[in-house]
């Protein structure tokens, strides 16, 4: 188990965190959300040593995890951090990037090893190319791999897909936290893209004023936004009369007492995000088809 314990933490006179207190089993898969500068990837680095801690405790097991004031060399060897600057080896090939830390004693059981994780990150073909000639999203993959090469008890990811392709995302995404969960390797995931985490957590944690304001799992959060920020990472919403409701949950009907005039129509594949005017302010909804725009249109909210 991963327990923090009132985490304070300062960049010099600016408070980031304060009396951050969390716990997180072994094997469990966390979602780290907020705004840029709420604390995310500091959360990530004073778990794996890389800042002194103003105040409080951060403990894998029983095993205390300590700054560089305790350290000579930053993380703890059962931890891997995926920054998003990848420090990888440009002059040498994909294989031995990700083969770089694993032994030489076993030859024949390390190469296996390295086409194995070759296939969970999709670049199998790319096996014997310096890294040097890769593109971004090719070099994030490499270091996701790298990192998961020596099987670590608990891996921290800062934005892991931000450089990779859309059209790659979707079924990288699902063969890393397969792998992940399949091996009981404890993850933590700071990232501003739900898709990244929404399917794959076990719980989300939300920071905001250098707190952490919510802490459940992702359905929950969905369902009872407690704010406008945790809604807004769900997607679109709209506040009518002090509720929070999502785009989806407006619907086009004969007659209702939520009269809106439509100003602009977005095309999202299988639907169209409507942006309308109700009362004075946008509002936001989901509809099969194009509205014209100043079309006057009914909206009910959908139980």
């Amino acid at each position: 188990m991963l327990q923090v314990k009132n985490l304070t933490f300062s960049y010099k006179k600016t408070p980031v965190l304060k009396s951050i207190s969390f716990k997180i089993n072994a094997g469990e898969h966390v979602a780290l959300i907020g705004e840029s500068g709420s604390g995310k990837s500091t959360i990530l680095k004073l778990l794996y040593g890389t800042y002194d801690l103003n105040t409080g405790e951060i403990f894998w097991k029983d095993k205390e995890i300590l700054g560089p004031k305790h350290n000579l060399i930053v993380g703890p060897e059962y931890m891997k951090y995926v920054a998003q600057e990848f420090d990888l080896m440009p002059f040498i090939t994909v294989a031995e990037n990700i083969g770089a830390f694993l032994s030489n004693f076993y030859p024949e059981e390390k190469e296996n090893r390295i086409d194995e994780l070759l296939e969970v990150v999709e670049l199998t073909s790319f096996r014997n190319v310096f890294v040097k000639e890769l593109s971004g999203g090719q070099k994030q993959r490499v270091a996701l791999a790298r990192a998961i090469a020596k099987q670590p008890e608990i891996i921290l990811l800062d934005e892991p897909f931000s450089h990779i392709d859309n059209f790659k995302k979707q079924s990288l995404r699902r063969r890393l936290f397969k792998y992940l969960k399949t091996h009981n390797i404890t993850c933590i995931v700071a990232t501003h893209d739900k898709d990244d985490v929404l399917a794959f957590s076990d719980r989300m944690m939300v920071l905001d004023q250098c707190k952490i304001i919510a802490n459940n799992t992702p359905e929950h959060l969905y369902k009872n936004p407690q704010n406008k920020l945790i809604a807004s990472f769900f997607g679109e919403f709209n506040e009518i009369n002090n509720q929070i409701i999502y785009a989806h949950q407006l619907k086009v009907v004969t007659t209702s007492n939520i009269k809106a005039v439509v100003k602009q129509c977005y095309f999202k594949g299988h639907y169209y995000v409507i942006e309308a005017l109700f009362n004075g302010n946008n509002i936001f909804f989901e509809h099969p088809f194009f509205l014209e725009k100043n079309q006057e249109v009914y909206l009910s909210i959908a139980s």
